[in-house]
């Protein structure tokens, strides 16, 4: 199923896409709890799925796609964790950042100069923490912090979290998701090289409202046979920009799921983005976005996500 948080002019509601893709059932309108909210159901388990299933089928009450607001399909996630695998873009993205401090500094371009994967990203998944309140969905105007001039992309694919769990064994891993999303995960180039130095995390670079993007909806587990054969693409103002699959990563999603509940708890509503996918930035090409741009991010199997940025007033 593709699952989404829509609102109608009721307030948020669950919905789920009909097969035409043109509709969706309002999941909200039948009197199980279950289905009061994505949280709800993911909460809710199987059971809950059970109950979207046959409320899809009996389809009692929709609402046309194009007459609704899609909202991110989990609002208020409970922790959004995004981590770094994909080998190119943990190579390239430093050499765009090297470029991107000469620039600010007035330098000549050092150019392009491949880069190399570090030891530890191939030891272990390597991730960070990040506002979960800052969240937003399809085709939201994405206003970028006044403080930043280098605004760009990230193409990512998020997996939801549907049964918590601690110490998970990678062999038990996708059992814990319950779905998959699209996660943009904009960035402020120049404030994220700054606050790199303190060997913190990216901080205002990656934190500000709205600068986590999901959707358009959430397809769950079983509709996905092999998320790493996933075609993503990137368009901006209409042009291909990022042609990737999820293949190359150093870590599955069974990797990042074992390696982040070990001594830690995981529990149900929780996002863990799989990092930029390899050439999914515009720091990899050293290109970013301009006030306007139009950012499209297509994940096979999933759907599209676009958004409009435009720079603050």
């Amino acid at each position: 199923m593709k699952l989404a948080t829509f609102d109608a002019g009721q307030g948020a509601r669950l919905g789920a896409l009909m097969p035409s893709g043109t509709d969706l059932v309002d999941l909200s309108a039948t009197d199980q709890a279950a289905l009061a909210s994505m949280q709800a159901l993911i909460d809710a388990g199987d059971a809950g799925l059970s109950h979207a299933r046959a409320a899809l089928e009996a389809a009692a009450v929709t609402v046309a796609l194009k007459d609704v607001r899609l909202l991110a399909p989990l609002p208020c996630p409970l922790q959004i964790r995004d981590a770094s695998t994909a080998p190119r873009h943990i190579a390239n993205a430093p050499v765009g950042m090297r470029r991107l401090a000469a620039a600010l500094a007035g330098e000549p371009d050092p150019g392009h100069a491949e880069g190399g994967v570090p030891d530890i990203y191939k030891a272990q998944p390597i991730f960070y923490i990040t506002n979960r309140f800052s969240v937003a969905g399809h085709d939201d105007t994405i206003t970028w912090p006044g403080y930043s001039n280098y605004m760009d992309y990230e193409l990512e694919v998020a997996v939801v979290i549907g049964k918590g769990g601690r110490d998970i064994a990678e062999a038990d891993a996708m059992d814990h998701i319950f779905g998959y999303t699209i996660f943009n995960d904009f960035s402020a180039r120049d404030t994220q090289l700054r606050e790199m130095q303190g060997m913190l995390g990216p901080a205002k670079g990656k934190s500000f409202d709205a600068g986590n993007v999901f959707g358009p909806w959430i397809v769950t587990r079983d509709e996905i046979a092999d998320y790493r054969d996933l075609r993503c693409v990137a368009k901006i103002n209409g042009k291909v920009v990022t042609d990737s699959r999820l293949g190359e990563m150093l870590h599955g999603y069974e990797a990042m799921i074992a390696f982040i509940s070990s001594a830690e708890t995981l529990h149900p509503g929780e996002i863990i983005g799989g990092g930029t996918v390899d050439d999914g930035c515009g720091l990899e090409r050293f290109e970013f976005l301009s006030d306007g741009d139009v950012v499209e991010l297509t994940v096979e199997g999933i759907g599209t996500l676009r958004n409009k940025v435009v720079r603050a007033g």
